[in-house]
């Protein structure tokens, strides 16, 4: 179980690390990492984690379930997390078939690819350049 300081409960704070975390999708999850502390969390405060399981996943006890087998493990890696960091994880329709092995494997892919610092856009290797528009001839 998660303890209360670790819990992200309230709506705006979901909608904040949606919108500005670093997103990674696995086969049966996705993951949203957001180290900003939403909501004016202090710095110093513990990682907060949040879940998300839709009916797509499955009915109310299979929904149930991969809650609790993804809280688990969470909770086991919620450690390795800078403090002040907020995450969701987003069930996805194969999560409601899947082992907690496969979830756990799939979780750690994910957080390891969310961590990666961000690329800068301009001047990646193998950017192509854009021809400038044809001019219409008079």
């Amino acid at each position: 179980m998660l303890p209360a300081h670790a819990r992200l409960t309230r709506r705006p704070d979901f909608a904040s690390t949606i919108r500005n975390g670093r997103r990674a999708g696995r086969s049966r999850l996705v993951v949203h990492l957001d180290p900003t502390r939403p909501g004016g969390v202090p710095e110093h405060a513990s990682p907060r984690a949040g879940f998300v399981v839709s009916k797509a996943v499955g009915n109310s006890v299979v929904r149930h379930r991969v809650t609790r087998r993804l809280r688990h493990l969470v909770a086991d890696r919620l450690g390795t997390l800078p403090a002040g960091t907020a995450l969701v994880v987003r069930a996805l329709p194969p999560a409601g078939t899947a082992t907690s092995a496969e979830l756990g494997a799939d979780l750690d892919s994910a957080l390891r690819s969310a961590s990666r610092p961000r690329r800068p856009k301009s001047g990646r290797p193998g950017a192509r350049a854009t021809a400038p528009a044809p001019t219409a001839l008079p």
